[in-house]
């Protein structure tokens, strides 16, 4: 061993406490992952959601939608400004690691007076100077880079925030477009229900001038009229409601919404379904920012260990020091200094120690959200396909009983016209097929909102690809933590 080193056991010791691990070593929580999810549709393999998944619905109205929103929805802007606030803290976090390097200067003049052979005169005294100092905290420890690492996965959180933020806003755009296109189709079976049963209405009357019904049917008609024109004015808010609903979403005032609900039988139905519940928490934005914010705690965690330690700091300075400007920049001029320092906290009144378990207290807290993460996204996802297998079948069969309804009435009105028919059937009739009708509407508007929650439940097609920390390599982060999720943190 060189002599140096013989002789410096202190250095040595502090040497090989540099490499100890303050741990602790960041695995991800065990949570339970069924194989299989509990409902499943009729689909041989798994259809993700594509980035552009709207598009599938084949609706220029909503393209041009989601795309206003995309630039200009609010909450979006927050979440950008989010980010930004996030690298800012990383940044700022990332400083102790590097030397903090200043320059100084100084100038002065002062007069005074001198005592010289009985005489007294005035001196000026004249001084400049200017100096470079540097100082660096050695990090023996590791907690300032503790403290980089967790303000860097919390800015890499915030990224998949703003994605989450992002897929929320897509689909609430799509239901809410959906919701407007879906009042409107309601209206229009309204309308043609109340221009039905005004035809009805017609003939009944015609019966009573023949003398073949009576003022009580003719009222019961008129009520049915009636019923169907009052509906009008309530599908009709429903549906401007929507439309008004879409100015927020898309950062404008409702006067600024120019789209005109249209109908959903002209839209087409985009095909998806789920894989494998493992393979969903790797598109799930929500997941991958617990599990960002999970690694942040592990760093602080380490981090408020290391404070327990005594901290080294160096400083050194150099620079030019004379009474004359023309001897400024001559080698008598030139002065340097190099100093070290050592500081042990003794007694801080238990603020290490609250501190710490502050941190462990905050990642228990981290480790319960991040399963609720993986939990709401498996539920989600079941929630979803299970309401769209059933609103599938129930629009099916909701189409049959339209089919009967319809043709119950077409025979009530014939046998009405050929005046055969019981008054109190052909109102029953009536009744059916408005009905059946409304219902199938309602279902048809189920089905295509079904598809939208499965989008979102299923990540709206976002992977982690091309998402990095903003400022250290992903690799210099804890144990080389780095998306998609899946490897554990060494």
């Amino acid at each position: 061993m060189p002599t140096f080193y013989r002789r410096s056991p202190g250095l040595l010791a502090i040497l090989a406490l540099a490499g100890c691990d303050l741990g602790p070593v960041f695995s991800k929580p065990e949570v339970e992952i069924p194989p299989a999810f509990r409902a499943s549709l009729a689909t041989a393999q798994a259809a993700w959601p594509a980035p552009d998944w709207w598009r599938g619905f084949g609706s220029s109205d909503l393209d041009e939608l989601i795309a206003a929103a995309r630039a200009a929805n609010p909450d979006l802007a927050v979440a950008a400004a989010r980010v930004r606030q996030a690298d800012a803290q990383s940044r700022i976090a990332g400083a102790p690691l590097l030397p903090e390097v200043s320059l100084g200067g100084n100038a002065s003049w002062s007069q005074t007076s001198v005592t010289t052979r009985g005489r007294q005169i005035q001196a000026d005294v004249r001084a400049y100077s200017t100096k470079v100092t540097i100082g660096y905290e050695i990090d023996f420890w590791g907690k300032n880079r503790a403290a980089a690492e967790s303000a860097e996965a919390t800015a890499l959180a915030s990224r998949f925030d703003q994605q989450t933020v992002a897929i929320t806003v897509t689909a609430s755009v799509a239901q809410t477009w959906f919701n407007a296109l879906a009042a409107r189709d309601r209206m229009d079976v309204a309308k043609r229900n109340l221009a039905d049963a005004q035809n009805v209405l017609r003939i009944i009357r015609g019966r009573m001038e023949a003398g073949t019904a009576n003022a009580l049917d003719v009222a019961q008609q008129e009520t049915l009229v009636a019923t169907q024109r009052a509906r009008i004015p309530d599908l009709r808010n429903q549906m401007e409601q929507q439309v008004i609903a879409l100015g927020i979403l898309i950062g404008r005032p409702p006067e600024a919404v120019a789209v005109q609900p249209g109908t959903l039988l002209a839209l087409r139905r985009p095909s998806v379904a789920a894989g494998l519940p493992p393979e969903l928490l790797a598109r799930r934005p929500d997941v991958a920012a617990a599990e960002a914010r999970l690694v942040a705690a592990n760093a602080n965690i380490r981090a408020a260990r290391a404070a327990f330690f005594p901290s080294f700091q160096l400083t050194g300075s150099t620079g030019l020091q004379s009474a004359a400007l023309g001897t400024f920049l001559g080698p008598g001029a030139v002065v340097a200094s190099l100093a070290a320092g050592l500081t042990q906290p003794i007694f801080e009144g238990g603020a290490l120690r609250g501190q710490l378990e502050l941190t462990k207290a905050q990642q228990d807290e981290l480790v319960a959200l991040y399963r609720k993460a993986i939990l709401q996204a498996l539920t989600d996802t079941d929630a979803a396909l299970t309401a769209l297998g059933f609103h599938v079948e129930e629009e099916k069969l909701q189409r049959e009983a339209v089919a009967r309804a319809q043709r119950a009435a077409e025979i009530a009105r014939a046998q009405l016209e050929a005046g055969t028919a019981d008054l109190t059937a052909v109102l029953q009739a009536q009744l059916s097929v408005y009905t059946a009708q409304d219902l199938l509407a309602l279902s048809r508007q189920a089905v295509f909102l079904d598809l939208v929650s499965l989008f979102q439940a299923l990540g709206g097609g976002w992977t982690a690809a091309g998402i990095a920390a903003p400022h250290l390599d992903p690799g210099r982060l804890e144990g080389g933590f780095a998306l998609p999720i899946g490897g554990n943190v060494q």
